[in-house]
């Protein structure tokens, strides 16, 4: 599934390609999150067009509660529900249940949930977990994990980690014991956990590795521990990860947290961050970040940025664009959700070309401070 195609030299950057029945992936990649099978804002073709999107993520614990996998088995699977022939990916819904921590308890058997749209009550285990991905169609599905909070102690990491683990090897074999409903392959990637203890890391690293999914993430991370040593953990984890296979920094993060993972061997992303942040009126720029609400463009009768591929930047002024916002005027919440999303697979593609000339290690650098500004 996944193609080693380079790497940097100076660097743990890695360039390369991931295969899927609905199309090739060129990595590292950003995956634009659609949570409910649509990124908020934004219509399909304007993924395609516009954000030149390559893969998209949907959530099994979102869509199993709405619309259902009665609805989505009788559309034909999740990519004709939602007219996208492009790839998907799936996350388990473990990080929603660790969310729900007032509403779910853990056992061996597995996780037990209060729906957040009607209190109705759930058990997700990692063999209907499987399942519930069978019937959405993704290409690529996510293992059942425990997502332990930010700080927990060594002993709840570790019984967390390790409770992972055996719902992986359920997983995995479930997995290979079915068959997919909708004539396409589908791959399952193991995610690594251990809280932000090193040694646990390590053994989880290790662990996933011996397990041979097609794909490995690195879950537990981005969920309030300092940046600095959510960087830590990434780097720690890549040097114990398989050469040949993906691996997916879950749920991260800003722009130069995209760069700086890179350069720590990461090839997969997602994250709510582009979206969300649009539509408060915080976009990403070249530049740094820029907060549209601010009143200083409220009479800056300019483009923001006229080279830039997106509508936001060389079609409308700042003072149209900062009215809409402080309007909150959909079309302002759609330009800033196009810009992010279009400005986060714009890096992505600027990064795997500096890869590829082998400029990235002395690009990157810049690249995070330029990005960190606030013009």
């Amino acid at each position: 599934m996944y193609t080693h195609l380079g790497s940097c030299s100076t660097t743990k950057a890695r360039l390369g390609k991931l295969t899927t029945d609905h199309g090739e992936i060129e990595t590292p990649i950003f995956m634009p999150v659609g949570t409910l099978g649509t990124v908020k804002a934004v219509s399909q073709d304007q993924l395609v067009d516009k954000v030149k999107a390559q893969i998209i993520l949907g959530n099994t614990y979102h869509l199993y509660l709405r619309p259902g996998c009665d609805i989505i088995t009788n559309a034909g699977g999740l990519h004709k529900f939602i007219n996208w022939d492009k790839p998907i990916l799936t996350d388990s819904g473990g990080y929603q249940i660790f969310s729900l921590s007032e509403n779910r308890k853990l056992e061996e058997e597995g996780a037990f949930f209060k729906s957040h749209i009607d209190g109705s009550k759930h058990l997700f285990t990692p063999e209907n977990v499987v399942e519930i991905q069978r019937v959405l169609g993704s290409d690529i599905m996510m293992l059942l994990d425990e997502c332990p909070p930010y700080p927990s102690s060594y002993d709840y990491a570790k019984n967390s980690m390790e409770l992972t683990h055996r719902w992986a090897k359920r997983g995995r074999k479930h997995f290979l014991e079915t068959t997919p409903h909708y004539n396409h392959d589908q791959s399952q990637f193991g995610i690594v956990q251990g809280g932000t203890y090193k040694d646990l890391r390590i053994e989880s690293s290790k662990f996933m590795a011996d397990q041979d999914f097609e794909g490995i993430a690195i879950g537990g991370l981005s969920v309030g521990e300092p940046i600095p040593l959510m960087y830590e953990m990434t780097d720690l984890n890549t040097d114990y990860l398989p050469t040949d296979k993906a691996r997916y920094l879950m749920g991260v993060g800003t722009p130069a947290n995209l760069v700086e993972c890179v350069a720590r061997g990461i090839d997969m992303f997602d994250c709510v961050m582009p979206t969300r942040n649009a539509r408060n009126g915080m976009v990403f720029t070249r530049y740094g970040r820029v907060n549209l609400r601010n009143a200083k463009w409220k009479d800056h009768h300019e483009l923001f940025d006229a080279d830039f591929p997106s509508d936001l930047c060389n079609k409308y002024t700042m003072a149209y664009i900062h009215h809409l916002i402080k309007a909150n005027e959909i079309l302002g919440l759609t330009l800033a959700s196009l810009h992010n999303l279009t400005f986060y697979l714009w890096l992505m593609e600027e990064i795997r070309t500096h890869i590829k000339n082998d400029t990235f290690g002395n690009w990157y650098p810049g690249m995070v401070k330029q990005l960190e500004e606030r013009p």
